[in-house]
């Protein structure tokens, strides 16, 4: 059994961890083959996967809180940083869609 605050800081810290990987992660494979710009889609709905699993993690936990108010604000926190990576990994995927990778 994961504790209430080991949970709090794994929602707190995947999806940077997720976010970071994929826009580095991407741009180094796209700068070597721009072909290949269809698994950039298949990374972006997969990072945007880790950020719904760091979402999932938190939610319970940011309802009814733990022993400490600590664990609560960590869980809250951990909502909200899945939901602004979430929505940044969303926007560069759909980058990856509107923009052509191979341009030049």
């Amino acid at each position: 059994m994961v504790s209430v605050r080991a949970r709090s800081w794994l929602a707190l810290t995947l999806p940077p961890v997720a976010w970071f990987g994929f826009q580095q992660g991407l741009s180094a494979l796209l700068h070597a083959r721009c072909d290949l710009a269809g698994w950039g889609i298949v990374w972006g709905v997969a990072s945007l996967a880790a950020c719904a699993l760091a979402a999932w993690f938190a939610r319970p936990l940011a309802r009814r809180g733990g022993d400490l108010l600590a664990s609560l604000w960590l869980a809250r926190l951990g909502l909200a940083i899945a939901g602004i990576f979430g929505l940044a990994i969303t926007f560069q995927t759909l980058a990856i869609l509107l923009v052509p990778p191979c341009v030049g």
